[in-house]
């Protein structure tokens, strides 16, 4: 029988962190649009509706019980490890105690390792690369730079931010023992008004580079204090891929701004190209987060798979699933629902060059890949002991 499945998108649609979710709403929505046009799963369609948590775990649970109420059998979250913890232990206890209505969790960038380790669940689907896969191949990266001695870690005071400051400082000296950690400070998160102190404290110590997990509101703060302070070492961050900071970098961050996506826009594929292109008509901004794309394919193979919308056999049939993403052949490992992907050690730099197709935030300026890193590279195993209910 035919069904509307529909999602429901739990992310900040209000306050200082809506740019991220409103557009990441509308990544899920055009493509569920592409989805249905193209008929990924035959004789169903796709909905994916947003409920504003305002980037608090609180709300996120109250969110979660009024799609909940309203039928919703899949959501998807992302900004924010911290409501994305207390989706997984909410989901837990709901399914448990409500057979029949159970609910999928698609998480598309909360990137604490708890999430597919200590805490991982066969409720949750992690759809980005977590903060350890991301920090293993940074250091390598870094490692790799013989100029580069000494380390600044600025994060912020949540879940990730405390995993990324212990994992820089477990994986940095064990890579190359003459690393130093000369600064590991964490900032309240969504409530400093202006970086400068911290940009002046991160100056003193004479890093040779920084490294941050802020995103969002912060991040954008954290770029313009260093770009107002004139800080001279570069920063790589996790977050400067997302929306909104094209324009808090603009020219100034030209060469001094790196990342480690696992997608950027110039250097997609065709399919790639056809989103970034009906993104940019449909609403006049950057299409960032291919994993709202990865997403809805695993969604709609297993339905089609499955022979059913029903969330517990869908998530059972995407476990282990390869299917063609933006980012190229992704695969949904059992063991812990993370997907394995490629990465792309990346530099904010000037447009129109060889590879440098599209431009961001219309700055004139993008991501250049420096170095793809396939999946078989930067994947780490996993930790993770889950619970899994029956399969009949």
């Amino acid at each position: 029988m035919a069904e509307k499945v529909r999602i429901a998108y739990i992310d900040p649609l209000s306050g200082p962190f809506a740019e991220t979710g409103i557009n990441v709403l509308r990544s899920w929505q055009l493509v569920a649009e592409i989805a249905n046009r193209e008929n990924w799963a035959p004789g169903h369609s796709f909905e994916v509706v947003g409920f504003d948590n305002k980037a608090n775990p609180q709300e996120s649970l109250a969110m979660l019980k009024s799609a909940s109420d309203n039928g919703f059998r899949y959501i998807a979250q992302g900004f924010g490890s911290g409501s994305a913890l207390a989706l997984v232990d909410a989901l837990n206890k709901h399914n448990q105690r409500n057979p029949g209505k159970e609910i999928v969790y698609f998480n598309t960038s909360a990137g604490d390792p708890d999430l597919t380790g200590a805490k991982c669940s066969f409720w949750h689907f992690s759809l980005d690369s977590n903060a350890d896969v991301k920090m293993n191949a940074m250091a390598e990266l870094i490692a790799s730079n013989k100029a580069i001695k000494r380390v600044y870690l600025l994060n912020p005071n949540y879940a990730l931010g405390q995993q990324v400051s212990r994992a820089a400082k477990e994986q940095l000296p064990a890579k190359r023992a003459d690393i130093e950690i000369v600064g590991d400070d964490l900032h309240p998160f969504g409530q400093v008004k202006d970086f400068a102190p911290y940009v002046a404290k991160v100056a003193a110590a004479k890093p040779d580079i920084v490294i941050t997990a802020s995103a969002g509101a912060d991040l954008a703060l954290l770029l313009k204090s260093s770009r107002d302070y004139n800080l001279a070492p570069p920063i790589y961050t996790y977050y400067a891929v997302a929306p909104g900071m094209a324009v808090s970098m603009g020219a100034g961050a030209a060469g001094k701004v790196r990342a480690m996506p696992y997608w950027h826009a110039n250097d997609g594929n065709a399919a790639s190209d056809a989103v970034v292109e009906a993104f940019r008509a449909k609403f006049n901004d950057d299409y960032f987060v291919s994993t709202t794309y990865t997403g809805m394919r695993l969604l709609a193979q297993g339905i089609v798979k499955a022979r059913s919308t029903d969330p517990t056999q869908v998530a059972f049939a995407m476990e282990d699933m390869q299917v063609d993403s933006l980012n190229g052949k992704v695969t949904l490992r059992k063991a812990d629902h993370q997907v394995l992907q490629p990465l792309f050690a990346v530099t904010w730099a000037k447009a129109g060059g060889t590879g440098m197709r599209y431009d961001l935030g219309k700055t004139g300026h993008g991501w250049r890949t420096d170095e793809r890193l396939p999946a078989e590279k930067v994947t780490l195993p996993t930790t993770c002991s889950m619970k899994r209910p029956s399969a009949s």
